[in-house]
């Protein structure tokens, strides 16, 4: 698609439900989002999602759409500590995760994870520009490439880690003059994020495009109002179940069974109220 200049669409989910809608509306990417640590779990940082819920929501998301490209968020510190260790998280994705390919949130330092991860066969997605993994240096979530001189690290980052052998690039939170320097210095699709229009392809959290989030970052406009429908139809709920008019169909039982019941409980009155425990 990136060859015909046809724009991608990817998004962010977290359960096979919600991934099979997302296919059936076509959605081609789906990114098991480290983001799951805050919309999922309730947790305040992206860096506290754990690495086993990591692989299992992304298996979930390959069951539930199994034709779309399904990529998996490496969490905080699964591809720091040694490249041996990063390589074997990142296979967990691929294997048991079901992942088509892994992202790492990167710049050209981590060129020779990426590198060793290629040369195991693990495709790659370097995540450049706003890394909010490294969000803690500074304290706030902060756009990134507002100056000539931080714009020609990230070129450079992202040249050096497609050298390396990633298979896509992501970069996030920068001005669309950046965005435009990466995609004519390099080779590979570029997936944006609050990155201007010219990318390849395009991604948001679900759950800030369809208006679940209560406060959506700027480059998110909702589409829908989802959240307020889960309210009305919870409050809707409420009031059925204090109305005593739950809906649906009850269950009946067998022809005359309703009957030997009501003689069963004529003969024996008492029976079943307040039994001593059976003695073993």
């Amino acid at each position: 698609m990136a060859q015909r200049r046809e724009p991608f669409a990817c998004l962010a989910c977290y359960d096979a439900t919600t991934a099979r809608w997302l296919a059936r509306a076509g959605v081609h990417l789906l990114l098991a989002g480290d983001s799951a640590a805050q919309v999922v779990l309730g947790l305040e940082r992206t860096i506290d999602a754990p690495l086993e819920f990591m692989v299992q929501i992304t298996a979930a998301i390959k069951r539930g759409a199994p034709d779309a490209v399904v990529m998996a968020d490496m969490p905080f510190l699964s591809y720091h500590v040694s490249e041996a260790r990063a390589i074997e998280n990142a296979g967990r994705f691929m294997t048991e995760g079901k992942a088509d390919c892994v992202k790492l949130e990167a710049d050209a330092s981590l060129a020779p994870v990426v590198a060793r991860m290629t040369t195991a066969g693990i495709p790659v997605c370097a995540h450049v520009g706003f890394r909010p993994q490294t969000t803690g240096l500074v304290g706030v979530p902060t756009a990134k490439g507002r100056s000539a001189d931080e714009a020609k690290r990230i070129v450079d980052d992202a040249v050096a880690l497609e050298r390396a052998g990633a298979v896509l690039l992501l970069i996030e939170a920068v001005p669309p003059e950046v965005a435009r320097a990466v995609i004519d210095a390099t080779s590979v699709p570029v997936i944006g994020i609050g990155a201007g229009t010219d990318c390849h392809g395009q991604i948001l959290v679900v759950n800030d495009l369809i208006g679940m989030t209560d406060e959506a970052p700027r480059f998110a406009e909702p589409v829908a109002k989802v959240g307020e429908e889960i309210r009305r139809a919870g409050a809707e709920w409420v009031r059925r179940v204090s109305s005593g008019d739950v809906g649906g169909q009850a269950y009946r039982m067998h022809e005359g069974e309703a009957a030997a019941l009501a003689s069963e409980k004529a003969r024996n009155p008492g029976a079943g109220v307040n039994e001593p425990p059976v003695s073993r």
